[in-house]
């Protein structure tokens, strides 16, 4: 399994991931920042834009951190990463999992833009609503699904931990201390210092 990644990039979710799996993977730096650069036709494969995170696994290609979340719960995780196609926890799953890529990142990006927010319009609401329905749904519980940590927390955890690591993060009831719960797990941990080079 290979991972194409970059530096200070979604891709520290697809790391996070691949060692809370337990999965062996190799990772390939891609400089997304070079004007000059020239993508190998592996990773192009992987994500046509030439985005990272890009995984590729076998036969298997594909980018997206949230999609390289569930793939890889779901093949090497189902049932303790993920919950099983007809567990009654799995809608909750999904759509917590989804929650970062379409309600937390655009609501960051209108309120970073300065983009008057309207509520009717956005699906994702604004920041602020977007800031109390996650940190409500923490209420009196230490992961976002349920009791056991899930692919779910990767994502919504980097989120967490994004938004306080550039001020964003506004005081909450739960947030915070689900951002420090999830930072504290060995494999974020890994992740952080295989990232960090």
């Amino acid at each position: 399994m290979k991972l194409y990644w970059a530096p200070q990039t979604r891709s520290q979710r697809a790391i996070w991931m691949l060692e809370e799996a337990g999965v062996d993977y190799e990772m390939e730096l891609v400089d997304i920042r070079a004007t000059d650069r020239k993508d190998r036709a592996e990773f192009l494969a992987a994500s046509p834009m030439g985005k990272v995170p890009a995984l590729v696994d076998g036969d298997v290609q594909m980018s997206e951190s949230a999609a390289i979340c569930l793939y890889v719960a779901d093949r090497y995780a189902s049932g303790s990463l993920a919950p099983a196609i007809d567990d009654s926890l799995r809608g909750k799953f999904l759509y917590w999992t989804m929650y970062t890529p379409a309600v937390v990142e655009p609501a960051m990006s209108e309120k970073f833009n300065n983009v008057e927010a309207n509520r009717v319009r956005s699906g994702w609401g604004d920041f602020d609503l977007m800031i109390q329905t996650f940190d409500e749904a923490l209420e009196c519980r230490e992961w976002i699904v349920g009791d056991e940590f899930t692919a779910a927390d990767v994502m919504l955890g980097s989120s967490a931990v994004f938004m306080r690591m550039f001020d964003m993060l506004p005081d909450t009831r739960n947030i915070g201390a689900y951002a420090d719960r999830c930072m504290a797990r060995p494999a974020h941990q890994r992740a952080t210092s295989k990232a960090a080079g």
